[in-house]
């Protein structure tokens, strides 16, 4: 019995469901992220480049490279283990480690990174962040005066999260070493793979934070432009309103010069106000999974991201909105200039045929007199070439020339003008 045939992508896409495995940590252990992006053109960046700088810090521990098409891999280097992710616009490292530092985020494992190593990087740091994950102390106070004296008062968001397993605390700010901190407080005999699927939330909740508020970078860099181009769009429409007699066509060029410069920030600011708003929903979207439980009265990092971050993501769909608006502005201002400009030629060519009627008619008067004026002019040498042929037979019957001029005279102006009648008529 012949095999069914399978699609040709039917293993692939179903693999790429189980293509980035959450990791499984005992406690306690700490982890050190980093998530680079090259600055331009991320999206269509060299994918060779960043395995090829994998690939260098593998060497240096002896641990076996990935597969040329890889865009995640595991591997152990030394009593760490290390993860590699390659996305759309940016990939990471992250190094887990056993036990955690008797000084919290001291940023010592951060430095398993080789700092020549980082400085090769092929883009630039996106973000990186300490994670310090801990046996949650039986008294839960405990547990809030560490993350006071850890991290900045007015910016922690703590939380318990997955039915209150875990206990997450962060202020989202950078410290001086550069990292932003997390510390995970854990219930005593939850699971390994529990563990680690809060710490990979969370650095995914850092990563797209970070990656969709580069929306907001590009949103205040088009406001000064969009300035610019919304007052000059508004005086040119002012103008169109009050028709102070300006040429249209003239102020057609004017409006599409707007509205090229206009489209032009348009599609320079679309893929990343598409992407913003992409991240924004695994941000969100992330926060839900982790199901979270108030501590003690703190602020939690919905609350957070609510009171901080939506506002921003705000700006930047404020800004495209506005940017889109402008578009269309444009698009119905240079409708009615067209039509206005039609109007106007329009108009210029019923005058320009009127003048052409009368033209025409002049020419067709101008016409009829020189048609006149040809009858007599040929009929005049006619008439003398006719009393030159008939003087001598004239003559002989005494018939005198003067008389014979005159009775040829109204024979051949007749004739000369059935002539030119019956010319004309061809013609037309």
């Amino acid at each position: 019995m012949a095999e069914i045939e399978d699609h040709p992508l039917r293993y692939q896409l179903a693999n790429e469901l189980h293509a980035r495995p959450f990791p499984a940590l005992d406690v306690p252990c700490r982890a050190a992220y980093l998530a680079l992006k090259p600055a331009q053109g991320a999206a269509g960046r060299d994918r060779e480049a960043e395995r090829a700088h994998l690939i260098d810090l593998l060497d240096r521990h002896g641990a076996p490279h990935p597969q040329p098409d890889a865009t995640h891999y595991s591997a152990q280097l030394g009593r760490y283990q290390i993860k590699w992710e390659s996305h759309t616009e940016f990939f990471t490292y992250t190094l887990f480690g056993p036990g955690v530092a008797d000084r919290p985020f001291d940023g010592e494992t951060f430095k398993m990174f080789p700092a020549d190593w980082l400085a090769k990087a092929p883009g630039a740091r996106v973000t990186s962040a300490l994670i310090r994950v801990e046996e949650m102390p039986t008294d839960r106070e405990e547990i809030s005066e560490q993350i006071d004296s850890w991290m900045v008062a007015e910016s922690i968001a703590v939380s318990d999260v997955v039915d209150g397993d875990v206990t997450v605390g962060t202020d989202y700010r950078i410290d001086p070493a550069g990292h932003v901190r997390f510390a995970c407080f854990v219930k005593p005999g939850v699971g390994r793979q529990r563990v680690g699927r809060v710490v990979q939330r969370l650095t995914e909740i850092e990563t797209y934070k970070a990656m969709s508020l580069l929306g907001l970078g590009r949103a205040r860099r088009l406001s000064e432009p969009m300035g610019r181009l919304d007052n000059a769009l508004s005086e040119l429409m002012e103008a169109m309103t009050a028709e102070r007699g300006r040429p249209a066509e003239g102020e057609l060029k004017k409006l599409l010069r707007i509205a090229s410069e206009i489209e032009s920030l348009l599609t320079q600011a679309s893929f990343r106000f598409g992407a913003t708003q992409a991240y924004e929903a695994i941000v969100w979207q992330r926060i839900e999974v982790l199901r979270e439980q108030r501590f003690l009265g703190r602020q939690t990092m919905k609350e957070f991201m609510t009171r901080r971050y939506d506002p921003a993501m705000r700006t930047v769909k404020s800004t495209e909105a506005r940017l889109q608006a402008m578009a269309a502005r444009a698009a119905r201002a240079s409708d009615l200039l067209r039509t206005r400009v039609d109007v106007e030629r329009q108009a210029q060519n019923q005058a320009l045929l009127a003048s052409m009627d009368k033209r025409a008619d002049l020419q067709l008067r101008l016409q009829q007199t020189v048609e006149g004026l040809s009858v007599v002019a040929i009929s005049y040498y006619a008439v003398s070439l006719g009393a030159y042929f008939l003087a001598p037979f004239a003559k002989s019957v005494g018939v005198e020339k003067g008389w014979l001029t005159a009775g040829l005279t109204p024979i051949v102006i007749l004739l000369v003008w059935l002539a030119v009648r019956r010319i004309r008529k061809k013609l037309h």
